[in-house]
């Protein structure tokens, strides 16, 4: 099944991102770590070979480091533009609902997100409205939509444990069916590092 995957992408600046992983890798260290997560979310997206990739950014597409980073040609490129985290990505999940085809929101912080849960969420999309990947810290890393529903993005309490309940609350009032997989780990703290691996466990450790 076709999906149209944006990639939530934030601008892997030095002090400016992963930022609660900076006691453990410094300023820089993060950054390249941000870095190298964006880079294979990108790749992975390319390779599950599901329809348009985009990368929905922030906080601006002039930026020199977008350059920089070793990305898979065929991206389709997008600002992210004002609001809270939920705003964007609802301006981002309606705009290709709009198009015709589902939708796979993702973030560039869980690298254990690989081919095989993009294409089985992409699957799920064909029976159900939402497809979910949930994050072992009550997040998610996907959510998949075949149907635009706004109550998934106002006013959510995010980067904080119940973001998932309170995603598969608002999915059940709003009578949408919806499908998990497995959960995974997002690299948001130190103890999230341990679970890093290859190069990206490298680059952590340096």
């Amino acid at each position: 099944m076709q999906c149209r995957t944006i990639l939530m992408a934030k601008a892997p600046l030095p002090g400016q991102v992963k930022t609660r992983l900076i006691p453990a890798l410094g300023p820089e260290g993060a950054a390249a770590l941000a870095a190298a997560m964006l880079e294979r979310a990108a790749a992975t997206a390319i390779a599950a070979d599901l329809g348009p990739v985009e990368l929905c950014v922030a906080p601006a597409l002039q930026l020199s480091i977008w350059r920089r980073l070793q990305l898979p040609p065929g991206l389709a490129w997008s600002a992210q533009g004002e609001g809270d985290l939920g705003e964007r990505m609802a301006r981002a999940a309606s705009r290709a609902l709009e198009g015709g085809d589902p939708v796979l929101l993702i973030g560039m912080d869980c690298p254990a997100l690989g081919v095989p849960q993009l294409r089985v969420a992409a699957a799920q999309l064909l029976h159900h409205d939402a497809a979910l990947v949930p994050t072992r810290d009550g997040g998610y890393a996907l959510l998949g939509l075949r149907r635009f529903e706004s109550s998934l993005f106002a006013a959510m309490p995010w980067s904080t444990p119940a973001v998932l309940a309170e995603t598969r609350r608002r999915l059940a009032t709003a009578a949408c069916s919806w499908h998990e997989q497995e959960p995974l780990v997002d690299i948001d703290t130190p103890a999230d590092l341990a679970s890093l691996q290859g190069e990206l466990r490298q680059l952590a450790s340096r």
